[in-house]
């Protein structure tokens, strides 16, 4: 049986009302593109290890009419990897209050630490979110930590291959470091070695 234009007409209304009806917040997420380690220091503008003090809910802006919240955690930095031009001693990250606006809640008062990757804003504020990579300290690898301190930053220029890239290739130029190495990370772990193959 053929749809008529007021049958259509019917159903469209019905979905729009459905949708108008929808609890708030359902079906709202956070969603982010997995990345490599590697990926997130190179874009990020700042990566510290740090423990977190306290967390207090702030209002987002200085604006009286916006009523969005953000979390500013008070941090105690233990080491700063990347952003010595923009920051010193970072005692503050802020991130969304709202999880659906892809906020982060972390452990406060104890003596778990994180490695923090995130942004610095125009005001000066030091901000992450979910897509961020934000992990415990403990949950990180040895070669990991090591490539904090020297791989990651050294190779930005360096595509990395992730398990995906292998399953599903895409024809283009091997990829290539600031050095002129092939295929910098094997992207089969999370800090995989870098390779030494030359172009």
């Amino acid at each position: 049986m053929p749809w008529s234009p007021l049958d259509a007409l019917s159903w469209a209304l019905v979905l729009r009302l459905l949708a108008l009806l929808r609890p708030p917040g359902l079906g709202e997420a956070c969603t982010c593109a997995p990345a490599h380690p590697q990926q997130h220091v190179c874009h990020s503008a700042l990566v510290i290890r740090a423990k977190i003090s306290s967390e207090k809910v702030v209002p987002a802006s200085e604006d009286p009419t916006d009523t969005q919240k953000m979390i500013r955690y008070e941090i105690k930095q233990i080491k700063m990897f990347k952003g010595f031009e923009k920051a010193n001693d970072v005692q503050y990250v802020y991130t969304p209050f709202d999880s659906s606006l892809c906020g982060v809640k972390l452990e406060t008062n104890s003596q778990k630490q994180y490695l923090l990757t995130g942004q610095i804003l125009s005001d000066g504020k030091v901000f992450i979110h979910l897509c961020n990579y934000i992990e415990p300290w403990e949950d990180l690898s040895w070669v990991q930590r090591e490539s904090l301190n020297h791989h990651y930053h050294q190779n930005c220029g360096c595509q990395v291959r992730s398990p995906l890239a292998t399953r599903y290739p895409v024809p283009s130029q091997p990829p290539m470091s600031v050095s002129g190495q092939t295929g910098c990370w094997n992207g089969s772990s999370m800090g995989t070695r870098p390779s030494t193959m030359s172009a």
